[in-house]
C-alpha cells in the first residue's frame, strides 16, 4: 500500500465549508497495517480511522486532514475483494428500498449506481424493470468477481462531473458509498443535474448516532480508513437540501447478512467462525445503524 497515504492536507467541512472544529477525534493510522482489503467492501475492520473533527458549524463528523484523492482512487482501483456472498444479501435488501420509490419515479429508463462493486445490485435493478443500467466502480477484482451478465454494466471508473448528460437517469444510487467520497455535496449535486425531472437520488450511510455507535465508541466498524465523513439523520438531510433536492425522506436501514459476517464485524477470530460449519451461513437480520435518504429532483425542473 502506498505511504502516500499519510500525506494529506487541510479540509474545510464538505458539508457547509465551515473551518470551525467543535471536537476532535486523534488519528488512529498506521501505514504497515494496511493491507490488500484495507479499501474493499465489507472487510474485517482494523479499527483505524483519520484525525476526526466535528463541524462546529453544522455537526458534521469529518477526516481533517484527508487523504490525497489520487492516492485514494490507487487504493481503490487496486483493493482485493472478497465479498461477493455478503454483497448478494446487501442488494436485496436495498432493492426492497428502490422498490417502494418506483411509484413516485418518472419512468424506469436508466438507472446509475455509484460504487457498484461486484455489480448485485445492478442486477436488482434489472429484476425491478429498469433499462439502461450502468453502474461505476473503480476497483479492478470486483469488476473482475461481477456476474457475467452484469460485468459488461460496470464501468471502471469513478463518479466525476460532465461525464453523462443532463436529465439521463431516473434513478443514481450511492450505496454506502457517500462517506468515502472526498466531496460528498459535490456528488449530490451533479447527481441531482443528471437526474430527470421527478428523478431520484437513494443514498445508503452510516449513522454516527446509532445505538451500536454510540456502544462501540471507536471500536465502532464506523470509524475506518475508507471514511472520510459520518454522517446522521440531521447531515445527511442537509446534505440533500444543500444539493438542492425536494421530497427528502430518512429512514433506518435494517441488514441482512450471513452470522459469519456479522461475526466478522466483531472481529471474532476466522477460527472460531469457521467451527459454525453450515450455522455461519444463517441469515440474520440486525439494525445496527445505517440509513437510507431519498431526495427528487423537482418535476418542473430542466
Amino acid at each position: 500500500m502506498s505511504g502516500a497515504l499519510d500525506a494529506g492536507s487541510a479540509r474545510a467541512c464538505p458539508l457547509c465549508g465551515s473551518r470551525a472544529e467543535a471536537h476532535v477525534l486523534a488519528a488512529r493510522f498506521d501505514a504497515s497495517r494496511l493491507g490488500a482489503l484495507s479499501f474493499a467492501s465489507r472487510k474485517p475492520p482494523e479499527l483505524m480511522h483519520w484525525r476526526l473533527v466535528t463541524c462546529a458549524s453544522c455537526g458534521l463528523v469529518y477526516a481533517n486532514p484527508g487523504p490525497p484523492a489520487d492516492a485514494l482512487v490507487r487504493e481503490y482501483r487496486d483493493a482485493a475483494f472478497d465479498a461477493a456472498g455478503e454483497s448478494r444479501f446487501a442488494a436485496r435488501t436495498y432493492e426492497e428500498v428502490a422498490a417502494r420509490l418506483l411509484p413516485n419515479l418518472p419512468d424506469r429508463a436508466g438507472a446509475l449506481d455509484i460504487g457498484a462493486g461486484d455489480g448485485a445490485f445492478l442486477e436488482r435493478l434489472l429484476e425491478l424493470g429498469f433499462s439502461d443500467v450502468l453502474g461505476l466502480e473503480p476497483s479492478h477484482a470486483a469488476r473482475r468477481g461481477a456476474p457475467a451478465q452484469v460485468q459488461a454494466l460496470i464501468r471502471e471508473d469513478s463518479f466525476e462531473p460532465g461525464a453523462f448528460g443532463e436529465a439521463s437517469f431516473s434513478l443514481v444510487t450511492c450505496l454506502q458509498t457517500i462517506e468515502h467520497v472526498p466531496e460528498p455535496l459535490a456528488l449530490c449535486r451533479e447527481a441531482r443535474r443528471l437526474l430527470k425531472p421527478g428523478g431520484a437520488l437513494l443514498l445508503v450511510c452510516h449513522d454516527r448516532r446509532a445505538w451500536s455507535a454510540r456502544l462501540l465508541g471507536r471500536r465502532s466498524p464506523i470509524y475506518d480508513v475508507e471514511h472520510l465523513q459520518l454522517f446522521d439523520r440531521a447531515t445527511v438531510r442537509a446534505l440533500l437540501e444543500r444539493a438542492g433536492f425536494e421530497r427528502i425522506e430518512v429512514q433506518r436501514l435494517v441488514n441482512r447478512y450471513p452470522l459469519r459476517y456479522w461475526l466478522r464485524l466483531a472481529r471474532v477470530p476466522d477460527r472460531a467462525v469457521q467451527r459454525l460449519g453450515p450455522l455461519g451461513s444463517v441469515a440474520v437480520t440486525v439494525p445496527v445503524g445505517n440509513l437510507w435518504t431519498v431526495g427528487y429532483r423537482s418535476a418542473g425542473s430542466v
